[in-house]
This record gives C-alpha cells, sequence and structure tokens, in this order.
C-alpha cells in the first residue's frame, strides 16, 4: 500500500476483534481517500475518494447504507475539511452496494447529483425495487444450472438483505465512456468497464495519471465476474475486453475500490488475464472428468474454501462465476451446450479433433 500522507488513523482494535480501518488520508493534494465500512463482509471496507474543489467535495462511490457507513463517511469528509451538505456530485462506479447504497442519503443531505452509467441506471427498479420478479429468474436460473432442489431457496434469496443496504435513486446525471465528469479544476475521464456489472466505470485522472479502478481491477483478489439475469450475455467476455481498454492508459497509480492503491496497472492487468486463462483450463478439465452441469463444474473448481464450507451467496457467486467462464468457452467454440433444465455442457467436436 502507499505510505499514508495525511489524515486521521482510527487506532486501535475494532469492537469485532478485526483490524482497524485504514486512514483517511491524502493521496494526492486536494484528493482524499476515505474507507467506509462493510457490514459483516470480509471486504470490510470500500474507499470512497473525496476530490477537493473550490464548489466543494465530489465523491467517486459512496458505500453502504448503515447508519456506521454514513457516519464514517461523514466523518470522513469532515477530515478533508467539508460538511456533507459541501458534497456536489456523487460519481457511483457501479450499482452494487457498498458503491451506490449510501448515494441518495448523501443526495438527501447535500443535493449533490448522482451519476451513474446508462447500464446500471437502467437496473436500479428491477433490481431494488418491489414489485419485482428478479428473484423468480434467479431460480429459474439456478435450475438450469444443476442446483440441488433442496438448494435453490436458500440461494435464492441469498441477496434480499442488500436490499435494505440501499437508498435506492434514479441517477441525476449519465456518464457514459469517454465522457468528462463534472468535477472543476480536475481531468477526470470516465472509462466504460462492464463485466463486473454492465454499466461499470472507471475514472481516469489525467493531470496526475491515476487510475480509480473501482472493482475493475483490484491489487490482490479477482473481482466476481456472474452470469446472472443482470449481467449481460457475455460478463466476462466484457471483462476482459475491459482490461484491455484500461491497460491503454499510462497511470502512475491505481486507486481501486477494495483492499489498498498499488502500481504497475499493466502488470495487474496481465495477472488477471492469466488468472482467468487458468480458470477456463480448470472448466475444461472438470468436464473431461464427467462433470457437465454448471454446479458440478462448479463444485470441482478450487476456491478461497472448499465447496463444501461455502454456503448462500458465496455458493451462488461461485456457481455464477462458474457460468460466465461456461458462456465464454461457448462463444469460442470450445464447448456445447445442451440446454435443458439443468443444462449439460461438453467439450466441442471441433476441439475434440484438435
Amino acid at each position: 500500500m502507499s505510505d499514508p500522507r495525511a489524515g486521521d488513523s482510527r487506532s486501535g482494535e475494532s469492537d469485532t476483534g478485526l483490524p482497524p480501518l485504514p486512514p483517511v488520508e491524502v493521496v494526492r493534494p486536494g484528493l482524499w481517500s476515505v474507507p467506509v465500512p462493510i457490514p459483516n463482509n470480509p471486504l470490510r471496507y470500500v474507499l470512497v475518494y473525496l476530490f477537493e474543489t473550490p464548489d466543494g467535495a465530489y465523491l467517486v462511490d459512496a458505500g453502504w447504507n448503515t447508519d456506521e457507513a454514513y457516519e464514517t463517511l461523514v466523518a470522513g469528509v469532515e477530515t478533508a475539511g467539508f460538511a456533507i451538505s459541501d458534497v456536489r456530485g456523487v460519481v457511483v462506479t457501479h450499482i452494487h452496494p457498498d458503491h451506490y447504497g449510501l448515494a441518495g442519503r448523501v443526495r438527501e443531505a447535500s443535493g449533490a447529483w448522482v451519476a451513474l452509467h446508462p447500464a446500471d441506471a437502467a437496473l436500479i427498479e428491477d433490481r431494488y425495487d418491489e414489485p419485482s420478479d428478479l428473484l423468480e429468474r434467479i431460480a429459474v436460473m439456478l435450475r438450469r444450472d444443476g442446483a440441488p432442489e433442496e438448494e435453490i431457496a436458500e440461494l435464492r434469496d441469498a441477496s434480499m438483505p442488500i436490499r435494505s443496504w440501499v437508498w435506492a435513486v434514479p441517477p441525476d446525471v449519465m456518464v457514459n465512456d469517454g465522457d468528462k465528469a463534472e468535477i472543476p479544476g480536475w481531468d477526470v475521464s470516465v472509462i466504460w468497464t462492464p463485466g463486473h456489472s454492465p454499466g461499470h466505470i472507471c475514472l481516469y485522472e489525467a493531470s496526475n495519471r491515476l487510475m480509480l479502478s473501482g472493482d475493475h481491477v483490484l491489487p490482490r483478489i479477482t473481482p466476481n465476474i456472474s452470469f446472472h439475469p443482470q449481467a449481460g450475455a457475455d460478463p466476462l467476455g466484457d471483462f476482459l475486453m475491459s482490461l484491455d481498454k484500461v491497460a491503454a492508459f499510462d497511470a502512475d497509480e491505481v486507486l481501486p475500490a477494495h483492499e489498498h492503491r498499488f502500481v504497475d496497472l499493466q502488470g495487474r492487468v496481465s495477472e488477471l488475464k492469466k488468472h482467468h486463462s487458468e480458470r477456463f483450463d480448470e472448466v475444461v478439465d472438470a468436464i473431461q472428468s464427467g462433470k457437465d452441469t454448471t454446479w458440478e463444474i462448479a463444485s470441482a473448481m478450487t476456491w478461497s474454501r472448499p465447496w463444501e464450507q461455502i454456503r448462500g451467496w458465496m455458493r451462488r457467486a461461485a456457481t455464477g462465476e462458474t457460468l460466465a467462464h461456461l458462456n465464454y468457452l461457448r462463444n469460442q467454440g470450445i464447448l456445447v451446450e445442451r440446454v435443458g433444465e439443468p443444462s449439460r455442457w461438453a467439450v466441442s467436436d471441433v476441439q475434440h479433433r484438435a
């Protein structure tokens, strides 16, 4: 992690026994990093970035809509010399709760505009409002994956609590690929990087050669790229193309939404592409060993913990990630899918002949 350069540090251990959050700190003159806690999540925090301007403060992402997260964000904004009412805009990298959840609450407190890419803005009502048949569509997908019927209800409902952690608001500003973010005094360009979500964006600040990478490129972990009813036709294909897109930028430092800042953007992109190449090999090996449903293939792959030890949301995310790899390989002509309930996967005859 880059050396802390300024700001207050929350010292001592938290009530949970976990290490304290990183400090609020200056990244460059006028640009701050504000860690905001994520409840009950191993990621622990999202890094909100604050741009100083003569007009007020502008945020990139906001955090989960919990009182603890909001109070921490308010304190971080105050450390940077502003009140929450001084926030003029919130650029949201994507609509996952740890990034978008507090945007509406900040807007309520300050009148700030909220900006999103149109591809994510189009998903808000289906994702966060009632009534929606999204959960039923997830159940249909899980049956197609070959998930055991006795687990489908648990897997389908695993994400239900996140709706209470999002203050869902429509964006005031739509940002598209190549747009300039309206942050006075800063040269911030929008880069559309679909994959982790259809409307995920990164931001490039040209005057300091900084890449604000959201969840697209993280220093140590790989973002979850899942196929699900809101993911688009080929999320992993989108993600891999988006990696090449950001690698074309000259960045002295990368400012991700999780973990810590890092250098060598191109090197990290190469590592992520290698990771997915190895996952492709795992998928093909699992199929050749006799696994043929998404669920069976997922159970044979390597995860942070053994398959038997992961449940609920993590198991659904692992299945979705496996399906994203299967769909990508099908689109490349390497696999074929016999659609059904469940679908069955096989290596294509062309690959066998090769």
